[in-house]
């Protein structure tokens, strides 16, 4: 009912007919934090060679935006395909409080069914490694207390597995530093980064990129199409990797952020003060809106995260290479897809959490059987139409309660005319709309202004609101962001 595209049924020979043992197997990697800076996005300095080789057998989504700029609620609408109706689905928190609602059919308030729910009940194994949905490894408990029984999605697993390696648990591992420590029983007494003297083992992500190649093996001995989702935690705070990927970089080279400053015409409400990057006690210097970090510690930080997406990288690329050798490359569509973007200093911000681009944008990269191979779009898709394009790729009925709309199309013909997508964000108690051109915020607060234009051919980084300046454009998209309102701030269409 809240669906913002053209409905368009596309025909199955676009994609093929796919029944049976035919059906292609899938493997989706998750990567929590990671903006769009990989060598296939343009970024010449990162060094990404395992992204940017899949990029080169694939399609690279250049314009890809997230739902909602928080790990939890980014997941969950990624995997129910749903634009959020009520406040609940902004929480880190909503995977658990569905989970009591499941006996509830989702038009009463209940969960609605994920993509690998529906692929599971359509014959597939399901597996799952790491942090795909909120927990770091699938289950619900707090951040201090040991592991929990009860899983996030239990009806969208055959088996959902972790390796917590000496940190004993999924949430120690996820704020894991080399010696075995952890940010939680530290009780946020450390670095917001680390440059461990270990190899790619002495992280969690190591243990993960190993877990994932074993159970390669064991699916490739299945006469079953299966679908593998494995959750890497880099470059997620603390931008912890091994020396080695340190080493890959020059600090003085590393940029600073090309908007420095607060946003021209905004009230600083649409931003926050980096309080998760500010919980790591032992950090040189805290954020804040009122004066930008040192430029020496931006840099720093900088070189941090880009070590740690290198080292992220690379265990992607182990996995990706056990998949080729055992032969199933060929038959299976590879999604990578970064569950939101990150703001580096961006508008004096270091972390998510706003309806801007640097939170909304992240990677999306997807190889399939039958697609082009080596292209990008700038064609604006947004997380929930990744549900529906596995669907019709894999033959799999999609169903109603899905507000997105496959992209399989664009696999095979890119510059397809009949793809006019948007993108609808939620955050702030406000509502957002990305086109080619045109950011169009509403926010629902006292705080003026509460709308606020950017002109991305004018102004890619977003430094200046022109909403007073152009109210012609903000009349003619306002139809266009209604759309997008599901009465999540109690207005309803």
């Amino acid at each position: 009912m809240f669906r913002y595209f053209f409905l368009l049924l596309l025909s199955a020979s676009l994609v093929g007919k796919v029944t049976g043992q035919d059906r292609p197997n899938i493997l989706f990697i998750a990567v929590d934090d990671l903006r769009p800076e990989l060598g296939c996005y343009g970024n010449e300095l990162m060094v990404s060679p395992n992204l940017d080789r899949l990029a080169s057998r694939g399609m690279v989504f250049r314009e890809h935006f997230v739902t909602v700029p928080t790990c939890g609620a980014s997941r969950y609408s990624l995997l129910t395909g749903r634009l959020p109706r009520v406040q609940q689905e902004l929480s880190n928190n909503i995977f658990e409080i569905r989970l009591k609602q499941q006996a509830k059919p989702p038009r009463h308030g209940g969960a609605p069914e994920s993509f690998v729910e529906q692929l599971r009940r359509n014959g597939y194994y399901t597996v799952g490694i790491g942090k795909i949905s909120h927990a770091a490894d699938g289950r619900i408990y707090g951040y201090t207390d040991p592991v929990g029984d009860a899983l996030e999605l239990p009806a969208s697993w055959d088996e959902m597995l972790f390796d917590a390696g000496k940190w004993g648990t999924g949430w120690n591992a996820f704020f894991a530093y080399a010696d075995g420590s952890n940010r939680n029983d530290l009780k946020g007494n450390v670095k917001p980064y680390e440059m461990g003297e270990v190899d790619d083992l002495g992280y969690p992500d190591g243990l993960t990129a190993n877990l994932a190649m074993e159970k390669l093996e064991e699916l490739a001995a299945k006469k079953q199409p299966f679908f593998l989702g494995v959750g890497f935690f880099k470059p997620h705070l603390p931008f912890n990797a091994p020396k080695k990927y340190w080493d890959l970089y020059d600090r003085d080279a590393i940029p600073l952020t090309p908007a420095p400053e607060l946003p021209q015409n905004i009230h600083p409400a649409s931003l926050h003060e980096s309080a998760e990057f500010n919980r790591y006690a032992l950090g040189e210097e805290k954020a804040s809106l009122d004066q930008p970090v040192r430029d020496d510690y931006a840099r720093k930080l900088k070189h941090a995260y880009f070590a740690s997406v290198s080292y992220v990288d690379a265990q992607i690329g182990k996995v990706l290479d056990r998949l080729k050798e055992l032969g199933l490359e060929e038959n299976t569509i590879i999604v990578v897809w970064g569950d939101h973007g990150w703001h580096l200093g961006d508008d004096r911000v270091w972390g998510k959490h706003t309806i801007f681009d640097w939170s909304l944008r992240s990677p999306l990269i997807v190889s399939a059987p039958g697609g082009k191979k080596g292209v990008s779009t700038d064609r604006v898709v947004s997380s929930i139409d990744i549900y529906p394009t596995l669907m019709q790729l894999c033959g799999v009925k999609t169903p109603g309660e899905t507000d997105g709309r496959s992209f399989a199309q664009l696999l095979r013909q890119p510059r397809s005319n009949q793809w006019e997508g948007v993108a609808y964000s939620y955050f702030r108690n406000g509502i957002t709309v990305r086109t080619a051109r045109y950011r169009l915020t509403r926010y629902f607060r006292k705080a003026e202004p509460v709308t606020e234009l950017y002109d991305h051919r004018k102004d890619p980084f977003e430094t200046r609101n022109i909403a007073a300046e152009h109210p012609e454009i903000v009349r003619k998209l306002l139809p266009l962001l209604e759309q997008g309102n599901t009465g999540l701030y109690g207005v309803r269409n």
